[in-house]
């Protein structure tokens, strides 16, 4: 009995040492070391899995992988902006945030864009599928989610027709988003001359298996005239077929003009840090086109990811809310925002400045749902207006300040988004395009319900518990 007691007190206290080498080896912010404290010193040796599979940092070589590539097209881009530059002006809170923007991510301001949105996943995968036939250069795309399923395989046989008629085609997807690899549906693809890449993988895939740093953008580009950003994903859940999830709610973006070769050049850097040297991109004429458009709406692509030292659009994030004077828009399916970005909320409220929060009425995800809930609560508490999206499943990553600045794009509301993945967002300097997704929004008010302090009130202590159990992991959720 003594040498049990005495083996499982040498357990705990070789534990508890390597816990703390651990969680200091590497730089991370406070509330992270203490979660993950949190994690290893309560669950003995166990966490130590959940922190090799959620917890390590990406290695240096692969950041350096992203840090070393060369922007490409960005003249091409800056170029294009000249004749607008003469005759297109911001007003103060719109410059402010775009010279954030400059500084910290080099975006490049375009002012030649055209717009539309789609919130339905038919109307989306309609259009997007309907440009591709229509492609005749190149085909770029990237996703965090390709499922091998009906929707996922009719993408990969349409592209599969494009590159057997000659079009380049090139496909980034993450594997564990994807949930595998799925080399049989992508064989054909690749037969007829297809790319096809797993974001940042290494032969060893147990070595590489890790829930964080993921791959979230979701971006296309067709003949360099044509993108797409937002939060959709290829699938049959995004037209609404899964019984989980039922009918899909999202934003996504499709542009015309100068913008997309701000998409173009993030692909770049995304796939030559990827593909192998045989299979990298350079610079030619084709990729970055001369636009002809007379787009009224000006954008900035802003990409962000943990090769960054800088949380680029976490920090655009808290520039908006900084910046509102009348009213601040959100929606998000995973409301867990770090410190800043709360209190920036709090402040924002107390100024009397309106904020509407919608979340989704169902957990994708069971901790990070509890505290999505309780986040609602604080904020519902402060004086917001926080709406449970009932009709279906919202997915929707948007923030929209005084009708008037826009974003849309993959990042949540959450510190996974700011810290942890590959996030990419287009902010918006628009009335005019604000004015349309005020018409969405007026209608997911009336497919919502209005959240009260008394709606939580009666959950019982059991899940009033889990959710304040679960805030205290929100650092690493």
């Amino acid at each position: 009995m003594n040498l049990f007691f005495y083996i499982i007190s040498v357990i705990l206290l070789l534990n508890a040492f390597f816990a703390v080498v651990t969680v200091f080896w590497s730089k991370r912010e406070v509330s992270r070391i203490w979660a993950w404290l949190v994690v290893l010193l309560f669950v003995p040796v166990f966490g130590f899995v959940i922190y090799w599979f959620t917890g390590r940092r990406i290695s240096d070589k692969k950041i350096f992988d992203f840090t070393s590539q060369e922007i490409v097209g960005r003249e091409q881009i800056r170029d294009n902006q000249k004749y607008y530059n003469h005759h297109l002006k911001l007003d103060e809170n719109a410059t402010m945030l775009s010279k954030l923007f400059a500084s910290n991510s080099g975006a490049i301001l375009t002012y030649g864009n055209d717009l539309d949105t789609f919130f339905d996943g038919q109307d989306f995968f309609d259009d997007l599928f309907l440009e591709i036939e229509k492609a005749q250069d190149h085909i770029h795309l990237a996703f965090f989610s390709i499922f091998d399923d009906p929707t996922g395989n009719k993408l990969i046989d349409l592209l599969t027709k494009k590159a057997q008629a000659g079009v380049e085609v090139r496909v980034i997807y993450d594997a564990y988003g994807s949930h595998g690899t799925h080399r049989r549906m992508y064989r054909r693809l690749q037969q007829a001359g297809g790319i096809i890449y797993p974001f940042l993988t290494r032969r060893f895939q147990l070595l590489a298996l890790r829930i964080n740093f993921r791959f979230h953008r979701k971006v296309v580009v067709i003949d360099g005239k044509v993108g797409y950003i937002g939060g959709f994903n290829v699938g049959d859940q995004y037209l609404g077929k899964s019984k989980k999830f039922g009918n899909w709610r999202d934003s996504q973006l499709k542009i015309v003009g100068d913008a997309v070769l701000s998409l173009q050049s993030r692909f770049f850097i995304d796939w030559n840090a990827t593909a192998k040297e045989d299979d990298k991109l350079s610079f030619l004429a084709d990729y970055f086109p001369a636009t002809q458009v007379n787009g009224i709406h000006p954008i900035q692509i802003v990409s962000s990811g943990p090769e960054s030292l800088v949380d680029q659009i976490k920090q655009g994030y808290l520039k908006m809310i900084s910046l509102a004077t009348k009213t601040i828009t959100i929606q998000t399916p995973y409301l867990i925002p770090d410190q800043p970005i709360f209190e920036n909320l709090l402040i924002a409220l107390a100024a009397g400045v309106k904020v509407d929060v919608f979340i989704p009425n169902r957990p994708d995800h069971p901790f990070v749902y509890r505290a999505t809930q309780y986040y609602a609560q604080e904020l519902i508490q402060a004086g917001a207006h926080v709406y449970r999206y009932d009709n279906g499943f919202l997915h929707s990553k948007l923030l929209m300040i005084d009708d008037e600045i826009i974003s849309i794009g993959s990042a949540n509301m959450d510190i996974r988004s700011f810290e942890l993945s590959f996030e990419a967002n287009a902010f918006i300097y628009s009335a005019k395009f604000a004015n349309k997704i005020k018409n969405q929004i007026t209608k997911d008010v009336s497919q919502s319900k209005l959240l009260s302090q008394e709606d939580f009130d009666g959950q019982g202590v059991w899940m009033t518990v889990l959710q304040k159990f679960s805030r205290l992991l929100s650092p690493i959720l």
